[in-house]
């Protein structure tokens, strides 16, 4: 890894954040078998094209989920295959609340739910 700073373009960053969230879809919710992208957790992916920071704003299917710290250790492991990631922040947001509308089709499929 080089220190090097760059300046991506605006159709570069979107490249990247493609790049984060299909490194995302690798993380799966161990309660339900299902990625936190298809699930809807992931809110936002920010990333800082000059510094490499990037923050991931989620959420989790109930509040006082006890599977936090394992998402974010899975997070922060799924992101060291993108090289332009240089740090990651997994902020837990609470608004709007989670609900099953969030979830892609093919989540609710292989939930069962309509």
């Amino acid at each position: 890894m080089s220190d090097q700073q760059h300046s991506y373009t605006e159709e570069q960053i979107e490249a990247i954040k493609e790049k984060i969230l299909t490194a995302l879809e690798t993380v799966i919710d161990p309660e339900l078998g299902i990625d936190i992208v298809n699930l809807g957790l992931v809110y936002e992916v920010e990333f800082n094209g000059s510094t490499g920071e990037t923050v991931i704003k989620m959420t989790l299917t109930t509040m006082g989920c006890p599977l936090a710290d394992i998402l974010t250790d899975n997070i922060h492991d799924a992101l060291e295959e993108v090289e332009e990631v240089k740090s990651v922040d997994v902020k837990l947001v609470w608004y709007p609340a989670w609900t099953t509308d969030r979830m892609s089709r093919y989540a609710r499929i292989a939930l069962g739910i309509r």
